[in-house]
């Protein structure tokens, strides 16, 4: 019985892994959403808020913050924190400003963050993803199926961008994440 689920384990894919991250759940909530303010991120070394531009963070400190506040809806928080980000064409960065513009309403800019991620690298699952989530909600299915066939394609089959891509053309709605 062991052995079965031990196989069973390896063989299901973990379709809760959280987007942008390297872990399966979804950001734990800090004190960089709990008690920062104006896009401050909290430094475990000193145990207080500092600017998001402080010396002492580094952009992998930044990018974790910039998914914990926009997880949080804190979208003009992240926003400050990602520019702050020291590679401003860096995936991660685009494809958290295409996030953030998608979810405040601004579907076409979002596309636009989407597309340069892409271009930079074409098999960034996430962008894909969160594009083709987009294209979706915009009624643009065949779009968003094109987006999905190149997530698997890519690499990302069994992962959480492609369930949430598919879900959402199943269903019609994006993931909240």
């Amino acid at each position: 019985m062991l052995r079965m689920t031990a196989i069973a384990a390896i063989m299901i894919p973990s379709v809760a892994l959280a987007v942008g991250s390297n872990t399966d759940t979804q950001p734990t909530q800090t004190n960089t959403t709990a008690e920062c303010i104006n896009g401050q991120v909290w430094d475990e070394k000193t145990k207080e808020c500092v600017d998001a531009q402080d010396s002492r963070l580094d952009d992998d400190t930044r990018y974790d913050a910039v998914r914990e506040l926009a997880y949080d809806g804190q979208y003009d928080n992240a926003r400050k924190v990602l520019a702050a980000m020291s590679d401003q064409d860096d995936t991660r960065v685009l494809t958290y400003r295409g996030f953030i513009s998608r979810k405040t309403g601004d579907t076409e800019r979002a596309f636009d963050y989407y597309e340069q991620a892409i271009a930079a690298d074409p098999d960034n699952v996430l962008a894909r993803s969160y594009y083709g989530q987009g294209l979706v909600a915009a009624g643009k299915t065949a779009a968003a199926a094109r987006q999905l066939w190149e997530i698997r394609n890519r690499g990302g089959a069994g992962g959480w961008a492609e369930q949430a891509l598919n879900d959402a053309l199943k269903t019609g709605v994006s993931s909240d994440y």
